[in-house]
């Protein structure tokens, strides 16, 4: 007899959004009968930290093991002999976190302890399990392993009201050390998610120090980009906002922007190298009679 179990683990970043835990890997273990289930919560008990010397003492009751696809999606099959009316024991390992930032560690969880509802099939049994990390954990997990994520839609603003803008290059840029520290694109919903390391923050210079950083994360502010022209363009006084300074390994950011503002600053920078163009065909005497004009207006 075969059993078939498909499912699904993914983290939350922030309230409307979701990222999958890539490249992680699940366990499944028979019971051990010295250890009654103590867990009321069965499925929807959250994450419990694992030691190395916790996942070796259950090796010889692993049934079976699978890699999370790119979705967090996963498939764990298996033969027994009998239909499990006994809770199995889910396990949970990070070796990398999404977007491969942070530090390379096997990091082990156990997840859950709990009796599947199985459904018979032609060719055996199959069951479903789904978890969902609470953010405040993944917060946790993810300053543990100094991996941050940012998050958040861009929107255009217009007299009708604000709309995502897909297909824009968003760059975020560290405040404390001047350094761009992750870019993403946005997708069709105007969402963008771009993902770095505590060791692209700083670049191998002495982190700051400063009382009060709960997080030691960056200052941030952004550019944006339409292709190659500018549609956003922040500097460090954006990032002395207290909803931009020293973020949480897990955050949200969204940005608006005016392009009838952009239309202007555009022109008004053509208009400046016309006139560059202007100063430098003009002898220097010329020069001098034309900033002197231009100083008494």
């Amino acid at each position: 007899m075969s059993y078939l179990l498909i499912g699904n683990i993914s983290a939350l970043i922030c309230d409307d959004c979701i990222e999958p835990l890539a490249n992680a890997r699940i366990r499944v273990y028979l019971p051990d009968p010295r250890y009654p289930v103590a867990n009321s919560q069965g499925i929807f008990s959250d994450l419990q930290p694992l030691s190395a010397k916790e996942v070796l003492m259950k090796a010889d009751r692993l049934l079976a093991e699978a890699a999370l696809d790119d979705q967090g999606n996963f498939t764990l099959s298996w033969k027994q002999e009998h239909l499990f009316t006994e809770p199995l024991e889910l396990d949970l390992c990070l070796d990398t976190l999404p977007g491969k930032t942070g530090i390379r560690l096997p990091r082990n969880f156990h997840l859950c302890k709990a009796v599947l509802h199985w459904k018979r099939s032609t060719t055996g049994y199959i069951g479903a399990y789904a978890y969902v990390v609470p953010s405040d954990i993944w917060n946790v997990i993810r300053g543990e392993a100094g991996a941050w994520v940012i998050t958040g839609t861009v929107k255009q603003h217009r007299e009708t009201g604000q709309e995502p803008s897909p297909s824009l290059r968003v760059e975020a840029y560290n405040a404390l050390s001047g350094k761009m520290i992750g870019t993403a694109f946005t997708n069709e919903y105007g969402r963008y998610t771009l993902r770095f390391s505590r060791k692209d923050l700083y670049h191998g210079a002495l982190q700051p120090v400063r009382q009060g950083r709960r997080h030691m994360g960056p200052d941030v502010y952004f550019r944006i980009y339409h292709h190659d022209r500018i549609v956003l363009a922040e500097n460090e006084t954006h990032a002395t906002a207290p909803d931009r300074q020293d973020l949480p390994p897990c955050s949200c950011v969204n940005l608006v922007y005016r392009s009838s503002m952009m239309k202007w600053a555009s022109g008004q920078i053509q208009g400046w190298l016309q006139d560059m163009k202007m100063l430098s065909g003009k002898s220097r005497k010329k020069r001098e009679q034309w900033h002197l004009s231009n100083a008494l207006v």
